[in-house]
């Protein structure tokens, strides 16, 4: 009984009252919140943003398949475990956030939808990109420190904004690979092994053609990592078959030209002169045809192993904009600022109501 005593209970009616009372303190602040809202969200530039859905070829899993699917259900890829690629699908994100993949999109040329800006990636993240007016004052602050506390960045050779070096990036450079890296994400699911490549931008167009350079040049990077050995394999059988064939022809045309010289001649010495020629010749045209049945082979080979990717989704211009969600933010802080508001108003009356005695 001495609990209950010591016990308070919230009066709603008397809440209710007090906020009914103080009514004109919601009528103040919720206008202020409202309009302090809108100065802060409206010049933030909105952005836009295009997706990509691949479907990677794999390699085939001998045995097993009741147990992969199991294994699927719970994350667990037991293609990729038995896969000689040294780069599989779960490694995707990880590759397209390397400097070397970044670095490599910065020449890639670019329109906006108005057709005033055409120029190449770098330049357009580094010149034409919209701040908001809240963080120039931040970035002017930032810039002034950086004069004075950085020393003078290294020149070194072919180390310009087109010509980059991935080893030595300045601080220009490495401001625009960490704002690539944040506008472009790859996600894989585990279990069907679906690459999703999303591009954020504030032009739509540029936002488009730039998620489908970067499936273009992830499907190069994959295919030439992969071919590569292949491709080395096909140059050189196409090297050995070329001098096999121009040595083949200099010893046809030796024997032909000594048979037509000597067509009539019954000497023992001469027909054994153009035996020997004739089985040279034939030794070197063998030479050629095997080295044309390994060329043909390797070739077959590089088409073999050359990877195929399904394009399940392709990038498309975006029609709204991702965000920011403008109104979703306005009404948020509203509902925070009535929230805080109605505590403060009631925070006296949350320890004073007495239990009721029965």
């Amino acid at each position: 009984m001495n609990e209950n005593n010591n016990t308070n209970i919230i009066d709603l009616r008397e809440i209710i009252k007090r906020i009914w009372d103080k009514k004109m303190v919601f009528l103040k602040v919720l206008p202020i919140v409202f309009v302090l809202s809108c100065v802060y969200i409206l010049p933030e530039p909105r952005y836009y943003t295009s997706n990509v859905t691949l479907a990677p070829e794999m390699g085939s899993v001998t045995g097993g398949g009741s147990l992969t699917s199991i294994a699927s259900s719970f994350g667990v890829d037991l293609g990729t475990l038995q896969n000689s690629d040294a780069i599989y699908p779960d490694l995707y994100p990880d590759l397209m956030e390397s400097t070397e993949f970044v670095v490599s999109l910065f020449d890639t040329k670019v329109t906006n939808l108005d057709g005033d800006i055409q120029t190449d990636y770098f330049t357009y993240l580094a010149k034409h990109r919209k701040r908001s007016i809240w963080k120039k004052p931040g970035d002017w602050v930032k810039k002034q420190i950086r004069k004075l506390t950085e020393p003078k960045q290294i020149s070194t050779p072919n180390n310009s904004e087109k010509g980059v070096n991935p080893f030595f990036l300045n601080k220009k450079q490495h401001g625009i690979v960490g704002v690539i890296r944040e506008n472009i994400t790859c996600n894989v699911d585990k279990k069907t092994s679906v690459i999703t490549i999303t591009v954020k931008d504030q032009d739509k167009l540029i936002c488009a053609s730039m998620a489908d350079s970067v499936r273009v040049r992830l499907q190069e990077y994959i295919t030439n990592y992969r071919t590569h050995k292949a491709k080395i394999d096909v140059e050189h059988y196409s090297k050995l078959t070329t001098e096999a064939k121009h040595i083949y022809e200099k010893a046809r045309q030796l024997y032909g030209s000594f048979s037509d010289a000597n067509s009539d001649v019954i000497l023992e010495s001469y027909r054994a002169k153009r035996n020997d020629l004739e089985n040279d010749m034939q030794l070197k045209y063998n030479t050629y045809t095997a080295l044309n049945t390994q060329l043909q082979a390797a070739k077959a080979k590089l088409q073999e192993i050359t990877p195929a990717f399904t394009v399940i989704q392709c990038a498309s211009v975006p029609e709204k904009p991702a965000g920011p969600k403008r109104m979703l933010f306005v009404l948020g802080m509203i509902f925070f600022a009535a929230i805080v508001t109605t505590f403060w108003l009631i925070k006296d009356i949350l320890g004073i109501v007495p239990l009721n005695k029965e």
